[in-house]
């Protein structure tokens, strides 16, 4: 397995997780703000969509999953659903409100289905283009996609958590 595969393998398993939870992903599941975080599960969905689709389009040129098929309108969120939100204040982690667990997880489903094309598309080598320099060290595209993984994988398994608290 080189790393391409590798990488392949490890994007696809936030969406495939969340997959098998579509089901348990209820209204008021996805309302909820665990430990009365600004961020409610529905936002982590959101949130896994919109990393991937935003900062794939940045690295392939595409337009976002968000507009082309149609997410952004059947989301409803507005301007502010146009962001990834990192940064968000708590009342605009608020705003962000997702009651559909089918069109959040296809949501996510379509923004990785285009990852891994694009991911199909490198080499090994093209791992180690520098694709952003303004850091130290500069930023080099493995590293991006890893932290697209690593990122949409955190919050995977925190929207799946979420599922397990109890409700009183």
């Amino acid at each position: 397995m080189n790393a391409i595969d590798t990488l392949i393998e490890a994007a696809g398993r936030p969406a495939e997780a969340l997959s098998g939870l579509r089901e348990r992903f209820t209204p008021d599941i996805l309302t909820a703000h665990p430990g009365g975080h600004p961020n409610s599960v529905g936002w982590l969905l959101w949130h896994i969509g919109r990393e991937i689709d935003v900062q794939l389009a940045d690295l392939s040129g595409e337009e976002e999953v968000w507009s082309s098929s149609g997410f952004r309108d059947r989301f409803d969120l507005g301007e502010l659903g146009d962001g990834v939100g990192v940064g968000h204040t708590e009342e605009q982690a608020h705003r962000i409100v997702v009651t559909d667990s089918a069109l959040a997880v296809d949501y996510v489903q379509a923004a990785t289905d285009a990852f891994l094309a694009y991911l199909r598309t490198l080499s090994d080598e093209d791992l180690d283009a520098v694709i952003d320099d303004a850091w130290d060290p500069p930023v080099t595209r493995g590293v991006r996609l890893v932290s697209i993984v690593d990122d949409a994988a955190q919050h995977a398994g925190q929207a799946a958590y979420a599922l397990g608290i109890p409700r009183g």
